[in-house]
Order: structure tokens, then C-alpha cells, then sequence
């Protein structure tokens, strides 16, 4: 078991070349999640995007001048590779990643930037750490495990010392699950300095193997599942990671798809912070009643990570403002004349809402003769906002339903 002497030796260790990142207060979301006050440890503005680095640097300053010669090599989603791949450049140590093939393009090009041999193999972490081995035992490298390894570990509990000194007087802190590194860490920390402290680990509810894990009593592998938390999706937690868990956390719950992608969309409009969807788990399940302890105490939320592909930061950003009313896309039929085309977009300007696209379908539409079929995508301000867009509409004598 890491203790906390383990973790006050790594934060000696690894010194000034890991951020301190900030931990402000919430404003935007105290008052939505009832909580007395919330704030956000930031860890996606580490220098590679993610707390990762902290338990890969203090590994590599453990290692003894002939492993450093061997070079090392490691499997990871990608924020485990950022940061082992930069620091060990630092260090003048040779290094190769094994990602899945799977893995976000920015992970895996910012990877390789950082000096390391990125491998892509497998649909999965479990698949890429099978062939991570494999070249390990090949090529003689150290192996340095995401998260099932006490220096890593350790090196992640350095989170919950800093904040120790930046919220002394927290109730909670919320913190993503995948193996469970971050967490063992973060909670022994914090449990062995005070006790009374409540830590709730979160996972995404489709592949929630740390739960189940805990729920059987021991370590239990799930069938593959996929999930936009990338940074989490752990089909097997570590020995380590497990026995840790069970000692110093107090709860775990999981969040859906949905949940996680509304949060990021959240954070990315309210605290104008970027996200992946790891670091946003934490934000997901409190605002959808997950932690109902949580309300009027002081909570911290771990924002993990922010190494999110763009391309799915504007999927996320569309799904988002339809669920909020706020992009919808109407069914207008209505007499095939002319002008009344532009009797209805005058009626949608008339309302305030902003037209996105429209589609003038009459050929393939199941409307009958002498009617059309028109489609409208619209910016609109609200559920409140359609309802009355679509009365208005309606009182043209025009069927208007909205598609989902």
C-alpha cells in the first residue's frame, strides 16, 4: 500500500517541474448543484493536458541509471503517454507508447511530438497493454504500468497535498475513475491527513469496472465498452488500485453519455474551460443528483484532463444546444404555392429565431399532391422559445412538428 510518506517524498521529487494547478471557486455551479461552495482543481492546464505526468515523473526519477539506459515503454489511452513521453524527453530517456488504434488523433500526435515511439495497436487499453508487454519482454524496456504501479500512484497523490493547502476546509472531493491511480492517490492523501474528508470516485456507466470490482469484492474484468470518457475506460483495475479504493474511498457512482457530454458542453460555456470527458465526470454527476451528499458541503471537483478531439468537442457542442432547445429542426407541411416559402420565413424571422438550413422537399415527401414538405433547422432560446415558434407557425393552418 502507498502511504503518505510515499506521496510527500514524490511532491519532494518531482519539485518545481509539475504545475501547481489553480483550484478556484465555482460560481457557476454552486448554486445549480447546492452545494455550500465548489471548486475546481484544474489539472487539464498541466503542461501536457492532464494530471498523468505527475505519477510518470516521479517513476522515472526513481529509475536507476541502467534502466534509463534501457529506455522505457508503457500502454495508454493517451494521457498517461503525453506525460511520460515529455518528461522522459526531458530526461534523455528513450521512450515507446502503445496506444489503441482508437486513440484521439490530438493524443496521439502530441505524443509523438514529445519525442516518443507511439505503436498503435488494438481496439482497446487492455489490447495495447497486451502488445506493450509483449515488445517489454521483446526489447528489455521498463515497463511503467498507467496507474497499478505505488510510484505512479504516489505521484498522483500529490494532487491531495496541494489541496490540503488550497481548500482547507473541504468537505468532498469528487474524482474520476478508470484503473484508479488518480484516486488511490489523491484519497490516501487526504484520508490520512484528515479522516473526516469525503472522497466519491466516478465512472462512466459503461464500463464501470472499478464499481463492479468493488461491489464483487474483487478485481473484476468487464466486457469492452465505449464511452467518450476515453481517459477512464479501464475494462480491469489494478491490484493495487483495488485494495487502496476499498480502504480510503467512501463511494463511487457512475454517469451515462449523455450526462458526461452535457457536462463538458457546461464547462466549456460557463467556466470557459475545456474538458475531456474524464475530467468532466466529476461535474456530470453532481449535476444529475449522482452525490446527493454532496449538497451544502464544500466540494472539490478534479478536472483530470483536457485532451479532447475537436471533431467530438463539435459533435458535443450540437447535441448539447439541441437538448437545450437552443438548435431544432421543424417539419413544415404546407400548401405547394408560390410565396409561401417566404410567408414562412418571415414567420420564423417574425419569432426571433435564426434559420440554419432549410430543405425544400416535395418529390420524396409523403405529403399529397399540391403540399410540400419543408425542413428547417433553426437557432432558437429555449424549449419555452419552440413552443411558441411552433403555435405561431400552426396558426398558418400549417402541420409543424419537430423531428428528434
Amino acid at each position: 500500500m502507498v502511504t503518505l510518506q510515499d506521496i510527500e517524498a514524490a511532491q519532494q521529487r518531482i519539485g518545481e517541474a509539475i504545475h501547481r494547478s489553480p483550484c478556484p471557486r465555482s460560481e457557476q455551479f454552486k448554486d445549480i448543484t447546492q452545494c455550500a461552495a465548489l471548486y475546481c482543481k484544474m489539472e487539464n492546464l498541466q503542461r501536457t493536458g492532464a494530471f498523468k505526468e505527475r505519477g510518470a515523473l516521479n517513476t522515472l526519477l526513481t529509475l536507476t541509471p541502467e534502466e534509463r539506459a534501457r529506455g522505457v515503454i508503457a500502454a495508454s489511452a493517451g494521457n498517461h503517454a503525453q506525460g511520460l513521453a515529455y518528461h522522459a524527453g526531458r530526461q534523455g530517456i528513450s521512450s515507446v507508447i502503445v496506444m489503441p488504434e482508437r486513440t484521439p488523433i490530438i493524443k496521439a500526435s502530441r505524443t509523438r511530438a514529445y519525442g516518443a515511439q507511439v505503436v498503435l495497436h488494438g481496439s482497446n487499453f487492455d489490447e495495447a497493454y497486451a502488445e506493450a508487454l509483449r515488445l517489454q519482454e521483446r526489447d528489455g524496456r521498463v515497463f511503467i504500468h498507467p496507474f497499478n504501479d505505488p510510484r505512479v500512484i504516489a505521484g498522483q497523490g500529490t494532487i491531495g497535498l496541494e489541496l490540503l493547502e488550497q481548500c482547507p476546509h473541504m468537505d468532498m472531493v469528487v474524482v474520476p475513475i478508470g484503473g484508479g491511480g488518480l484516486i488511490s492517490g489523491v484519497a490516501c492523501a487526504l484520508k490520512e491527513t484528515n479522516p473526516r474528508i469525503k472522497i466519491i470516485g466516478v465512472q462512466a456507466s459503461a464500463i464501470a469496472s472499478m464499481k463492479a470490482s468493488v461491489d464483487a469484492g474483487q478485481v473484476t474484468e468487464l466486457p469492452p465498452g465505449t464511452t467518450i470518457a476515453d481517459g477512464i475506460a479501464v475494462r480491469r483495475p489494478g491490484d493495487y488500485t483495488f485494495e487502496m479504493i476499498r480502504r480510503y474511498v467512501d463511494d463511487i457512482v457512475t454517469v451515462d453519455e449523455e450526462e458526461i457530454a452535457n457536462a463538458i458542453l457546461l464547462l466549456l460555456e460557463r467556466e470557459k474551460t475545456v474538458t475531456e470527458g474524464a475530467g468532466a465526470a466529476g461535474l456530470a454527476a453532481l449535476l444529475n443528483g449522482k452525490i446527493p451528499s454532496a449538497r451544502g458541503r464544500k466540494v472539490v471537483l478534479l478536472l483530470s484532463g483536457g485532451n479532447i478531439d475537436v471533431n467530438l468537442v463539435s459533435r458535443i457542442i450540437e447535441r448539447g444546444l439541441v437538448k437545450d432547445g437552443r438548435l431544432v429542426r421543424l417539419v413544415v407541411r404546407m400548401p405547394d404555392r408560390p410565396g409561401m416559402l417566404a410567408r414562412l420565413t418571415t414567420g420564423i424571422a417574425q419569432q426571433g429565431a435564426n434559420v440554419v438550413e432549410i430543405y425544400h422537399n416535395r418529390a420524396f415527401s409523403r405529403t399529397g399532391l399540391g403540399e410540400v414538405a419543408v425542413e428547417v433547422t433553426l437557432e432558437t432560446r429555449g424549449r419555452g422559445h419552440i413552443e411558441e415558434l411552433m403555435a405561431s407557425l400552426g396558426q398558418n393552418g400549417w402541420q409543424v412538428a419537430e423531428e428528434t
